[in-house]
């Protein structure tokens, strides 16, 4: 039997990697064994219980205010020794977290293959998203199987010396997970969710946390949403506060006294899906909303000066405004009065997947270790 390990420590990778678990799972010939860093520790607990994960391994890093430098030390540490014991065929990882970069590090360390699911987005860019970027390009020299998400993805890769056939193109987990879980009768747990009026006002859904806009920028982001709110008055403001204090500081003070801006803390998964189902618009700096809110007809306003993911800007579904309180005033009031501009984002065909990336990948795995004769065919007629 095959002996697959899936490791993941945040909210973002549980999310991707939940339908991906599932598919494997369901599959005689693969035993997995699921290993979590708790890199974050509340946000991933809800996505583990919504999709009923056990993880077999814990490692709960998770500590206030803790550097870079501990969270990668403790996860190459935790994870290298789980492979020891364990002795797996192929370690999975997801994304860009530094959980991603350190287990990557560890399975090599042992001479085990590693499956990175979402390779090869990039903005070539070393501190843009940092230290996203730089976790991404180092774990795509350690992985064996590249799961790109999109052709482009793949282009990536290949010009970056990666041999065409370890690259599988599969499509996003992510709209797997969506696809799964928004529900049109759904009834919000949060009360002031639940109060929204989403048939005559128009509800904008506001996430910001980067690292790199913490502080001037982060200010800037803020008090234009404030402005647009003053500015459009059939308009109210969702802001999920995220859990660094910096961020959350900034938020009270900029929008304490604004009645039509509703903060609430960080959202259980299935509320925020479908509260994003359910908005006129996303202002975010999330690298995941840019695959997620188009797969809704979301038009996508990003709040930050590059991105990894090309495609949907390409396609249509996403905008890149940066973070200048002017710009974003402009680009937001433009989705919010021009019903043209709207519709063509709004309406623009997602390139991010189909709701089957998990079984592309499944079968990819499968194929690797000669299990499946056949190489999976590939996604990206849409992208």
């Amino acid at each position: 039997m095959l002996k697959i390990m899936p490791v993941f420590g945040t909210r973002p990778e549980a999310i991707k990697m939940a339908p991906l678990i599932k598919t494997l799972a369901a599959q005689e010939a693969i035993r997995i064994i699921t290993a979590v860093t708790a890199q974050h520790r509340e946000m991933l607990d809800q996505v583990l219980d919504l999709f009923k994960i056990n993880p077999e391994y814990d490692l709960n890093i998770m500590k206030t205010e803790q550097t870079l430098t501990e969270i990668t030390v403790g996860v190459l540490s935790g994870i290298g020794e789980i492979i020891g014991k364990e002795k797996p065929d192929l370690v999975l990882v997801h994304g860009d977290t530094s959980t991603t970069f350190a287990s990557s590090l560890a399975a090599f360390y042992h001479r085990i293959p590693v499956g990175h699911v979402e390779a090869g987005l990039r903005t070539y860019c070393k501190y843009s998203p940092y230290p996203e970027e730089m976790n991404r390009k180092l774990t795509g020299c350690l992985a064996d199987l590249h799961f790109a998400p999109t052709p482009k993805a793949k282009e990536a890769l290949l010009n970056e010396g990666v041999p065409a056939e370890r690259i599988f193109v599969t499509g996003n987990t992510v709209v797997d997970a969506l696809l799964q879980t928004v529900d049109k009768g759904y009834k919000f747990k949060d009360a002031a969710l639940e109060q929204l009026d989403f048939k005559n006002r128009k509800i904008i859904l506001l996430t910001a946390h980067r690292r790199e806009n913490i502080g001037e920028r982060m200010e800037h982001i803020f008090q234009a949403v404030k402005a647009i709110v003053e500015l459009h008055h059939d308009t109210e403001v969702v802001v999920p506060v995220h859990l660094n204090p910096a961020v959350g500081e900034q938020a009270r003070r900029i929008f304490g006294e604004s009645e039509r801006i509703k903060m609430v803390p960080p959202l259980a998964y299935e509320e925020f899906v479908n509260l994003m189902d359910r908005c006129y618009l996303v202002l975010t700096d999330s690298g995941g909303l840019q695959e997620e809110a188009p797969a809704l007809g979301k038009p996508v306003l990003v709040l930050r000066d590059t991105t990894e993911r090309p495609e949907a800007i390409t396609a249509g579904t996403v905008k890149l405004i940066g973070t200048r309180r002017e710009k974003i005033i402009e680009e937001t009031s433009s989705l919010l009065t021009n019903a043209a501009a709207y519709r063509k984002m709004a309406t623009a065909v997602n390139p991010y997947g189909d709701g089957r990336a998990s079984k592309r990948i499944c079968q990819a795995i499968l194929y690797y270790f000669k299990l499946n004769p056949n190489r999976p065919e590939e996604y990206g007629n849409l992208c």
